[in-house]
């Protein structure tokens, strides 16, 4: 399918607009609306919170009678089903849309092509496929829950050049330097939820909250905990509820969690440990699309070895500090590189004086 430089400009705009959402949408997708007729912009919109007007709504209300024929570019397929909100196909046929591009499919099976379906039935022009690359890397969490019953997990460490993330003695503040750590909180904001465990409890006493940017909602807490040992006096035990994963159904200390206002499940594996994919589809059920894991070498081991990590979010400091220090990343020694861990690298810049890298884990097929 051939678009044109107007229609890839006013998807780009769309998907512009989407990212404005990037930090409050959860669970709902972040979707950008644009309505073009006769070279100009006739109305915008985008979504901003879940139980809020999607962006095709803010869009058409912009537009008002100046919808009627225009072209709206979407950066999802609208939805065609109840939800909090009525369906947004239904307005855009109302409102005598005459032609829809969207950039990609809803994966949602409530949607599923659903909606592009009813506006063809209508009689309007439906195309899809401009910039969905974009698209779902925009929603990459969205899309995973929906395609996987599970979220997008990113794993953030920050490291030497020789891969360490601490001394020898434990001491790991600071690595990175400052615009760094800022760029990690940004990472942070757009989460749904910030996982970490109870050894990086212990030894840092992390709040694990967004501080160094601007953010209207906190991401929900995760620690797993296996044997429910974190501290009263914890500072992630302050402010609002966590969620805490455990392997162990003691009862008195699962109550003292709760009467706190904290949340626990218990998700024992064979070996007496978490059972990291199953926390995983606990997460996805409570529709969380994004999670941030910043934790320490063992559980990021676990992660991946587990299967559970789908990126990586590396800050590399221009600094050595020897072999004896902790490395990154607790996996079992190889004999060959054909059991490797690959990588694909996404995206490669500096961050004041820092390297960020961000790639992706390939999957078997």
């Amino acid at each position: 399918m051939t678009f044109s430089a107007a229609d890839h400009a006013a998807m780009a705009r769309a998907l512009q607009l989407a990212a404005r959402g990037l930090t409050t949408t959860s669970p709902n997708p972040r979707v950008g609306c644009v309505l073009m007729r006769d070279g100009r912009t006739v109305g915008e919109g985008w979504h901003a919170r879940a139980g809020e007007a999607h962006a095709e709504i803010h869009a058409l209300r912009q537009a008002g009678e100046a919808a009627r024929g225009a072209t709206a570019y979407v950066t999802l397929e609208p939805c065609s089903h109840f939800g909090r909100t009525p369906p947004c196909a239904d307005a855009l046929i109302e409102a005598g849309i005459g032609r829809v591009v969207t950039a990609m499919e809803d994966p949602n099976p409530l949607v599923a092509g659903r909606g592009l379906a009813r506006m063809r039935a209508a009689g309007i022009v439906t195309e899809h496929g401009l910039l969905e690359a974009e698209a779902r890397d925009l929603n990459i969490g969205f899309v995973s829950r929906m395609s996987h019953g599970r979220p997008w997990v990113r794993l953030k460490a920050a490291a030497t050049l020789d891969g360490k993330t601490a001394l020898d003695n434990g001491v790991s503040q600071w690595i990175t330097g400052p615009a760094a750590r800022a760029d990690g909180h940004r990472w942070r904001a757009r989460a749904c939820a910030i996982l970490t465990g109870i050894g990086t409890v212990r030894e840092d006493d992390p709040q694990l909250t967004v501080r160094d940017v601007p953010c209207s909602r906190q991401p929900l807490r995760v620690l797993v905990d296996a044997t429910l040992a974190v501290s009263p006096a914890a500072r992630i035990l302050q402010g609002e509820p966590i969620l805490v994963a455990a392997a162990r159904a003691d009862a008195e200390r699962i109550g003292a969690l709760r009467d706190g206002g904290h949340d626990v499940v218990v998700l024992p594996d064979a070996g007496g440990k978490v059972d990291l994919p199953r926390l995983m589809s606990e997460l996805g059920s409570r529709g969380l699309n994004e999670v941030h894991v910043e934790a320490g070498f063992k559980l990021n081991g676990s992660l991946l070895r587990e299967g559970c990590v789908d990126e990586l979010l590396l800050y590399l400091a221009p600094m050595l500090v020897g072999d004896a220090a902790q490395g990154l990343f607790n996996l079992p020694a190889l004999s060959a590189l054909e059991g490797a861990t690959r990588l694909d690298i996404r995206d490669l810049r500096t961050i004041g004086p820092d390297l960020r890298l961000l790639a992706r884990l390939r999957r078997a097929g």
